[in-house]
């Protein structure tokens, strides 16, 4: 008796958190059409933190910093979700690389959002990992398609392939990055305001 009140408490915490990450599930794999629609690029970062979870839970804690203030942004929101799924995963699997699985230091993975007025008007996407960074070497090829780091049988090299692809051909944005040796990444995505 004595034990009910704690754990009918976990019982209602745990339906909460299994309907969270069902509304996040559905919210991320509704397919949208193929017109740019207005979206809310914070909604659609919290759904896809909620799915990629797994992911980054044993090996960073996650930091979001995102913008009040972000208008609706024009955008593709099945395909911008799988951009937003693969930064994430390969900022974790950079995180996963420093300390192994077994690492008892967990890294920090940052989401951010922003918004840059001028002079064209975009909204920035910041995802930052405290990961191995990106080796000079390699960085000219990163978005290349088939092009992979990882081991045989861990990447199939088109996470970033199809991002570029998404950001920069079907929704007329940029996507950089920056990154140290030891120290990191961070992956900038910028897309415009205004459809053309």
């Amino acid at each position: 008796m004595e034990e009910i009140p704690q754990a009918l408490s976990e019982s209602r915490q745990g339906i909460n958190q299994v309907s969270r990450i069902v509304q996040a599930m559905k919210e991320f794999s509704h397919p949208g059409g193929k017109e740019k629609e207005p979206v809310n690029l914070n909604q659609a970062i919290e759904s896809a933190v909620i799915v990629a979870r797994n992911e980054w839970k044993y090996s960073a804690d996650l930091k979001m910093d995102l913008d009040p203030t972000l208008p609706p942004v024009p955008c593709l929101p099945g395909e911008f979700s799988q951009v937003l799924l693969n930064l994430l995963v390969n900022a974790a699997h950079a995180i996963t690389a420093v300390g192994g699985e077994t690492s008892n230091t967990k890294g920090q993975v940052t989401v951010q959002t922003s918004h840059e007025p001028e002079p064209a008007g975009w909204a920035v996407v910041r995802v930052s990992d405290t990961g191995t960074g990106i080796p000079a070497a390699i960085q000219p090829h990163i978005f290349d398609p088939f092009f992979t780091t990882k081991e045989v049988g861990k990447g199939s090299g088109q996470g970033l392939a199809i991002c570029h692809d998404v950001v920069v051909n079907k929704l007329g944005g940029q996507i950089t990055f920056e990154t140290q040796p030891d120290q990191g990444t961070t992956f900038i995505v910028r897309l415009p305001l205004v459809v053309d």
